[in-house]
């Protein structure tokens, strides 16, 4: 994929990302337990801080577009599409059993994290 496609990306995560937080504040208040709100607003916050990561590594990569870059994204978006996304089943469709896919989706951003910093030790300076 490229840029203009990891761009529609961020942009379709972080307008998810708000409407879930707003769906979460006015139409599930009440509607949830403590618990599974709990679980869907944790979802909400780890896909927005991930949305934003990849805001900033395709803005870096305007700038400086480095081999690893897309590994990143990509390790980043299957993780909120996992983590984010088995939360919000969870609490909206209660299927638990997508409980055992949420570590997986949390250990793919993880990878991504470290897959940043890879990213970041190989590049030689000019």
């Amino acid at each position: 994929m490229h840029e203009r496609g990891w761009w529609s990306i961020v942009a379709l995560s972080g307008a998810l990302a708000v409407v879930a937080g707003a769906f979460a504040a006015h139409a599930l208040q009440g509607q949830l337990s403590t618990r599974l709100l709990a679980a869907f607003e944790t979802g909400v916050r780890y896909q927005m801080w991930h949305t934003l990561a990849m805001l900033g590594v395709l803005a870096w990569r305007a700038a400086q577009p480095l081999r690893g870059q897309f590994l990143v994204l990509g390790l980043w978006a299957m993780g909120v599409l996992l983590f984010s996304g088995s939360l919000y089943l969870m609490a909206l469709a209660g299927m638990r059993s997508l409980g055992l896919i949420t570590p997986l989706g949390g250990v793919l951003m993880i990878a991504g994290w470290l897959a940043l910093a890879v990213c970041v030790l190989r590049h030689k300076r000019s």
